[in-house]
C-alpha cells in the first residue's frame, strides 16, 4: 500500500511562493523570538521550538480548507500561526498572560482554538493521535468531507496508541491525514537507533493505509503530498500517512543542549537544505520579487513578532478566579 516519494510538485504562481516565503519567515522569526524570551525568563516551564521544520506545516495547511482540523504535539506554536491564529495571543499564551489563546493557563504545550480548528498542542507524547482519528469521526458521523490533519514525532510513531488509532481509521475509513513529523532525533536519540523500520510512512501497511515519503524540507513537496492525502481522504477512501522527513535546528527543547549530534551536521542542513532558502531561490529564479521586496517582507514581519512580545509581556498575569474556569465542559 505503502508508496516512495512522488517526485510531481503542485504547480504554484509567484504569488503563492512570495505568501509561502511570508508564512514561513514569520514562523522562524515568531520562535526565535520565543527563544529569546525563554532566555529573559519571560516564558516557563517547556519551549519546544520548530525552527528548520517550517515547510511541513506551511504545505499543508495550503493543501487544507475551511473546516478542516490539525491537532499536534507539544511542538505546537507554528501550527497555530499556519492556521491563522494571532501571533499576539500566541505570544501571550507563552508568557502566561491573559490576553493568551487559553488565557494564560495553557503555556506553550496547550494551546486551543475552535475558532480555527486547532484542537491542541498535547504534552503526552502521542496523545494527540488517537483524539485526531475522533475528530475523523465526528466529520464522518456528521456526514462533511472535512479532514483531520493528525501531527506526530518519529518519536510518537513506536507509541502503541497510534497503531490503535491506525487500525480504527482503516475500520472505520475515516477522513484522518496521519502527518509524521520526522526531524530525525525523538528527544536525543536518532531514527536509526530507535525504529526497526526507518521509513515511517511504511507504517501502516499492516491496517491497509496508504502512505508516501515526503521531502519536508520544500514546502512544494510537502504541499502536493498534502493534496494527494487530502484528494483520498475526502473521496471516503479512509486515512493516508504521511512520512515527512524534517529536520530541526535547535535542541529538544530550550533546555536541550543537543549534544547527541554535531554542530557540522546542524550547520550542513542550514547551508543546503533550508527550507526557507529554497522559497527564497525559487522566487529569485522566476524574478518574482527583488531583494528589496524581500526584505521588505522580512522587516514587516519582524515587526509583527515584536508587537507580539510587546503585548504579551505587558499583558496582565491571569486572576486568581481563573484557576476555576474551564475546569469542566
Amino acid at each position: 500500500m505503502a508508496a516512495k516519494s512522488k517526485t510531481k510538485k503542485s504547480n504554484v504562481s509567484g504569488e503563492e511562493l512570495l505568501a509561502f516565503y511570508r508564512e514561513m519567515i514569520m514562523i522562524r522569526r515568531f520562535e526565535e523570538k520565543a527563544g529569546q524570551l525563554y532566555g529573559m525568563g519571560q516564558i516557563g516551564g517547556f519551549c519546544h521550538l520548530y525552527i528548520g521544520q517550517e515547510a511541513v506545516v506551511v504545505g499543508l495547511e495550503a493543501a487544507a480548507k475551511e473546516g478542516d482540523s490539525r491537532l499536534t504535539s507539544y511542538r505546537d506554536h507554528a501550527h497555530m500561526l499556519a492556521c491563522g491564529m494571532d501571533p499576539k495571543g500566541v505570544m501571550a499564551e507563552l508568557t502566561g498572560r491573559e490576553g493568551g489563546y487559553s488565557r494564560g493557563k495553557g503555556g506553550s504545550m496547550h494551546m486551543f482554538s475552535k475558532e480555527k480548528r486547532f484542537y491542541g498542542g498535547h504534552g503526552i507524547v502521542a496523545a494527540q493521535v488517537p483524539i485526531g482519528a475522533g475528530l475523523a469521526f465526528a466529520e464522518k458521523y456528521n456526514g462533511t468531507d472535512n479532514v483531520s490533519f493528525t501531527y506526530f514525532g518519529d518519536g510518537a510513531a513506536n507509541q502503541g496508541q497510534v497503531y490503535e488509532a491506525f487500525n480504527m481509521a482503516s475500520l472505520w475509513k475515516l477522513p484522518v491525514v496521519f502527518v509524521v513529523e520526522n526531524n530525525q532525533y525523538a528527544m536525543g536519540t536518532s531514527l536509526q537507533r530507535a525504529s526497526s523500520s526507518p521509513e515511517l510512512y511504511t507504517r501502516g501497511e499492516a491496517f491497509m493505509i496508504p502512505g508516501e515519503a515526503v521531502d519536508g524540507m520544500d514546502v512544494l513537496a510537502v504541499k502536493a503530498a498534502g493534496e494527494r492525502a487530502v484528494a483520498h481522504c475526502r473521496s471516503g477512501e479512509g486515512p493516508y500517512i504521511l512520512g515527512v522527513k524534517t529536520y530541526r535546528y535547535r535542541g529538544h527543547s530550550m533546555s536541550d543542549p543537543a549534544k547527541y549530534r554535531t554542530r557540522e551536521e546542524v550547520q550542513k542542513m542550514k547551508s543546503e537544505r533550508d527550507p526557507i532558502d529554497h522559497v527564497k531561490e525559487m522566487i529569485e529564479q522566476g524574478k518574482h520579487a527583488t531583494a528589496a521586496e524581500l526584505k521588505e517582507i522580512d522587516k514587516e514581519v519582524k515587526k509583527i513578532v515584536q508587537e507580539a512580545a510587546d503585548f504579551a509581556v505587558e499583558s496582565p498575569e491571569p486572576s486568581v478566579d481563573e484557576l476555576y474556569t474551564d475546569i469542566y465542559a
